[in-house]
């Protein structure tokens, strides 16, 4: 293994990982790997630096852009380039690679099932908060009469200056189930990268919502970046293929923080059609006495999925975090 690999996973914390590195060198050959560690700078300055025609290194940039390696700051002109910041990054970005072959979204699964797992168990056990968020499903929820911004997900879409929708990184390298594939949706700067790079598809408004309606009803969870304001992206999860709950499913840790609900069911109104069950990725709901009961209410993320299959209305969604669960900034 080139030395520079060792360096470039150095740069995203993974330096120790044989796996990462091959990785990197699955997606760039040395010559590319340099240009990534000779950021950041612009054209010109790398150019310079590497002793290269500045078309050359132009063409570079323009093809390690497309694999999802490097990033544009429009804070300077020209625009000064830069590698990936961290993990996530790396992961969601080189999969949308167009020309990815198979062996390096393989690769990139066996990491996940594997050190990618186990990073994101000792991660959860160490980190203030969780880096994503579950937000309920039906756009709204009502909770004591008010509705926060932070958890409605039509308020983000309609604020959204531009929103944009990408293949889920998870299912292409994955391939476990037959949900939607274009199911994250991008919003402002995220979805303008997406759009730049070819990998995203610009929706409007009324198309978004619609879309988020559809993965509702297909059992996806949505979840979005644990910030006071959604203007990133809002991942729609299924339990197979995301990389977002396995840590929750295995070993009940809270990789994705739960939003500020709970699933209630009312004996009274449930028939024991058991449809809400097989909603539940997390095993909170189980039949007691030919009912379905929320026996295991840790284990409940506040996704609101049972709700949308329940035909008898017996399921609600109540409010058990208190407002102090979001900090006083986040909600107004």
């Amino acid at each position: 293994m080139e030395p520079q690999y060792t360096r470039l996973a150095k740069t995203v914390g993974m330096e120790s990982s044989e796996k990462i590195k091959n990785i990197f060198a699955m997606i760039a050959d040395v010559d590319e790997a340099d240009l990534i560690l000779a950021m950041p700078a612009d054209v010109s300055t790398l150019s310079e630096k590497l002793g290269r025609p500045e078309e050359e290194t132009q063409g570079m940039i323009d093809r390690l852009f497309v694999k999802g390696l490097i990033f544009p700051s429009f804070k300077t002109d020209p625009p000064t380039w830069r590698g990936c910041a961290h993990m996530v990054q790396f992961h969601d970005a080189s999969i949308l690679w167009p020309d990815a072959p198979r062996e390096f979204l393989d690769a990139w699964q066996e990491w996940s099932e594997t050190e990618g797992l186990e990073l994101t168990k000792v991660a959860v056990e160490h980190m203030a908060r969780p880096v994503m968020r579950v937000i309920p499903v039906g756009l709204s929820v009502e909770a004591e009469g008010q509705i926060l911004a932070v958890d409605d997900v039509r308020m983000a879409i309609e604020n959204a200056k531009v929103i944009a929708v990408t293949p889920c990184t998870c299912k292409i390298a994955a391939q476990k189930c037959d949900t939607t594939l274009e199911c994250c949706v991008q919003l402002n700067n995220a979805a303008r990268y997406a759009i730049s790079r070819g990998t995203g598809k610009e929706l409007t408004k009324e198309e978004a919502t619609e879309l988020m309606k559809k993965l509702e009803e297909e059992g996806l969870v949505h979840t979005v970046n644990n910030l006071k304001s959604m203007h990133q992206v809002i991942c729609n999860c299924c339990r197979c293929c995301c990389q977002n709950f396995p840590v929750k499913i295995k070993y009940g840790l809270n990789s994705v923080a739960p939003s500020r609900f709970q699933a209630e069911i009312d004996p009274d109104q449930c028939t024991g059609c058991e449809a809400c069950l097989e909603r539940c990725f997390f095993g909170a709901i189980e039949m007691e006495d030919d009912l379905a009961e929320v026996t295991k209410p840790d284990m409940c993320v506040g996704c609101g999925l049972c709700q949308v299959v329940c035909p008898d209305d017996a399921i609600g969604l109540n409010e058990v975090r208190p407002l102090d669960y979001i900090p006083e900034s986040w909600r107004h």
